[in-house]
C-alpha cells in the first residue's frame, strides 16, 4: 500500500520501517530522491538550541548515508529563534518538494507550537505548515512522523486526554486518529479511556518498533475512506537492545474501539473506515489473518477485500 502518512515508534533505525517504508519510497521518487528531516520538536539543552536537534539528526544521518550510492539525498532543517524570512521560505520549498518529509521526535507541544508559529510569524497564516502537509498528501508524497512527529500528524496529540488548556490540535494528516508512542500493554488503560472519551477517533498504542501506514480520500459517492496498514517491525536484532524492542517480545499494536473493546493488530493487518461527510454513516472493517470482519460486530463481512469495500461505498 502506497500511504501518504507513516507514523511510527522505534528504538533505533529498524530495517523494515526505515528501509522499506522510508528510504525505498524516496528512491522511487520521480522528481527527486530527497528526504528532509525536521528535528524542530527538540528542546534546548544547556541553553543551546542546536544540541538536541543535531543529535536527533545524527541518529538518522548514519542510517541514511548507507543509501547515498543509490542516489538518496538527505538533509535536516533546524529551528532557531533567529530564523529569517528567507530561511522560512527555503523551508516551505523543501517541504513542498521533498519526496519524503520526516517530522522528528522530541516534545510534541514544543514542535507543534514552532510549526504553527512559523506560518503565523512569517506568512500571517498559523495553519500554513499544516496546509503544506495536506498539499503533499494530495500530490501523493509521503510525510513521516517519528515519535513526537507521529503524535503531531494525528488529529490531536495524545496530551489532549489530560490537558484542556494547551493547543493539542494536530495536523490531521492521519485523520480522526490518536496514538501513544513507545507503548506497553501496562498503559492500555490510557488508550481505552481515550477511545471511549474521543469516540470519533481511532486510538492505537504503538510499541517499539511499529507504525501505521495510512492513506485517505474522497470516494465518488462523497464518502471519506481511510485505510490503515499496520507495520510491526522485528528486525532490530542487537542483543543488548532487545529490552527496548517490544515487538520482538510479542508486542502488537494495541487498539480499543469506542465501546471499549480490545483488538491487537499484527504486521500486514489493515483497518478500513468509511464515513459520510456529515458523520452520520461511520462503518469499518478489520482485515486480518485472511478474514474481513465488521469493525463494530466483529462478525464475518460479506466483503472479501479492501478494494471491494471501497467500490461498494
Amino acid at each position: 500500500m502506497k500511504g501518504t502518512s507513516l507514523v511510527y515508534s522505534s528504538h533505533n533505525r529498524s530495517r523494515l520501517i526505515h528501509d522499506h517504508f522510508i528510504v525505498e519510497r524516496a528512491l522511487r521518487g520521480e522528481d527527486n530522491k530527497r528526504i528532509v528531516f525536521l528535528p524542530m520538536s527538540e528542546t534546548p539543552q544547556n541553553g543551546n538550541e542546536m544540541e538536541r536537534q543535531e543529535f536527533a539528526w545524527g541518529n538518522f544521518r548514519w542510517y541514511l548515508s548507507q543509501f547515498e550510492r543509490f542516489g538518496l539525498e538527505y538533509m535536516p532543517f533546524y529551528w532557531t529563534s533567529g530564523l529569517r524570512a528567507e530561511d522560512v521560505e527555503a523551508l516551505w520549498h523543501q517541504m513542498r518538494t521533498a519526496e519524503v518529509l520526516i517530522l522528528g521526535g522530541g516534545h510534541s507541544v514544543t514542535g507543534l507550537h514552532r510549526y504553527k508559529d512559523l506560518g503565523a510569524r512569517f506568512s500571517g497564516e498559523p495553519g500554513k505548515f499544516g496546509r503544506i502537509l495536506h498539499e503533499r498528501k494530495a500530490r501523493g508524497l509521503l510525510t513521516v512522523g517519528f515519535s513526537a512527529g507521529a503524535d503531531q500528524l494525528c488529529e490531536h496529540i495524545f496530551r489532549a486526554t489530560y490537558d484542556s488548556h494547551t493547543d493539542t490540535k494536530g495536523f490531521g494528516l492521519v485523520r480522526n486518529t490518536m496514538i501513544t508512542l513507545h507503548h506497553d500493554p501496562s498503559r492500555n488503560g490510557d488508550i481505552h479511556n481515550c477511545a471511549v472519551r474521543f469516540r470519533n477517533e481511532r486510538v492505537f498504542g504503538l510499541p517499539n518498533d511499529s507504525g501505521l501506514n495510512v492513506d485517505w480520500g474522497i470516494l465518488p459517492s462523497g464518502n471519506i475512506w481511510q485505510v490503515y496498514e499496520f507495520v510491526v517491525d522485528r528486525t532490530w536484532d542487537i542483543p543488548n537492545e532487545q529490552f527496548h524492542i517490544r515487538t520482538r517480545h510479542g508486542g502488537l499494536i494495541e487498539h480499543f474501539d469506542p465501546e471499549g473493546r480490545h483488538w491487537a493488530f499484527d504486521a500486514g493487518d489493515h483497518l478500513v473506515r468509511i464515513q459520510s461527510q456529515d458523520g452520520r454513516f461511520d462503518e469499518g472493517w478489520i482485515v486480518a489473518r485472511g478474514s474481513v470482519l465488521n469493525y463494530w460486530s466483529r462478525q464475518s463481512s460479506r466483503y472479501s477485500s479492501i478494494g471491494e469495500i471501497l467500490a461498494s461505498h
